[in-house]
C-alpha cells in the first residue's frame, strides 16, 4: 500500500493535495495541530469515498521539543512519501518583528521540516519510489519585501533539497520543492483587496492559482515515472517569476 504523510492537511492546498492523492489510490496521514475537527471531518469523508484506503489524522506541533518530535514520528506506520504543505508568514517590516516571531516562522517553515526528514529517512529509504516534497514559494526564488524571514525559509528549502537530493539519489529517493506563486487560500486574507488586485496585475496569467492547480503537480511528482527528477525547485506561478 502506498502511504503519504501530508503536513498542513487542513489548509487549502493541503486539502487539495489529500483529495488528489486519495483519488489516485493513496492512503494518507493527515497532519494537523489546531484544526482537529476539520481534519477528522476530512478523514471521515475520504474513508466514505475510498473505503479500501486508510486515512489517519496525525497531530504534531511544529514548535514542540526534539523529544516530542521523535516520539511523534516514531508512532507512524511505514510511509514512502512526505509532503510539507504547512507554513506561516508575518507581513511586516523585518525591523518590526519580534525575535519570537522570527523563531516561530523559522521553526515551522524550515527547522522542524528538516528535522522530520532526518527522523523519517530510515523509513523512507526502505521503500521504492520514495518522495520528499516541500511546498516552497515564488518568494524563495525572488525575495519579497515585508516577508523577509518567510522568503529566507523558502529559499533555504530549495538549497536543502538540492543538497540532500544528491545524498539519497542512488537509493531511488527524490527530494524536490514545488514553489507556488499566489494561491487562493486563507493566507491571503491578511491582505487588502487593493493589495491583492495589485498582485494579480503583476502576474502574467492575470489571476491567482486554485489549490487544485498545485495539487496536480504534487500528484505528478509522486508518479514512479518521475524518479529521475530530483533536487529541483519547480515554480507554478502563472509566469510571475521570470
Amino acid at each position: 500500500m502506498k502511504r503519504a504523510l501530508v503536513f498542513g492537511a487542513s489548509g487549502a492546498i493541503g486539502q487539495a493535495i489529500c483529495q488528489e492523492l486519495a483519488d489516485c489510490g493513496w492512503s494518507l496521514y493527515l497532519h494537523f495541530n489546531g484544526h482537529e475537527a476539520q481534519v477528522d471531518h476530512q478523514c471521515e469523508k475520504l474513508v466514505s469515498e475510498y473505503p479500501k484506503q486508510d486515512f489517519l489524522p496525525f497531530k504534531l506541533d511544529f514548535l514542540c521539543s526534539n523529544d516530542e518530535l521523535e516520539r511523534g514520528i516514531r508512532q507512524l506506520l511505514p510511509i514512502n512519501t512526505v509532503i510539507f504543505a504547512q507554513g506561516i508568514t508575518k507581513f511586516s517590516f523585518f525591523g518590526e518583528q519580534s525575535l519570537n516571531q522570527i523563531d516561530q516562522i523559522m521553526q515551522i517553515n524550515l527547522i522542524t521540516p528538516v528535522k522530520i526528514v532526518r527522523l523519517l529517512e530510515p523509513k523512507l529509504l526502505k521503500t521504492t519510489h520514495a518522495r520528499i516534497l516541500f511546498l516552497g514559494s515564488v518568494y524563495g526564488g525572488q525575495g519579497s519585501a515585508m516577508e523577509s524571514i518567510y522568503s529566507l525559509t523558502k529559499g533555504a528549502l530549495s538549497r536543502f533539497a538540492q543538497s540532500y537530493a544528491r545524498e539519497v539519489a542512488s537509493n531511488g529517493m527524490t527530494v524536490n520543492v514545488l514553489a507556488p506563486g499566489a494561491v487562493e487560500s486563507s493566507m491571503n486574507q491578511i491582505f487588502s483587496e487593493q493589495t491583492m488586485a495589485q498582485v494579480k496585475s503583476e502576474i502574467p496569467a492575470g489571476r491567482l492559482a486554485q489549490p487544485k492547480e498545485i495539487s496536480y503537480w504534487v500528484k505528478t511528482l509522486l508518479d514512479p515515472r518521475a524518479d529521475y527528477l530530483t533536487g529541483q525547485t519547480i515554480y507554478v506561478d502563472g509566469g510571475w517569476l521570470m
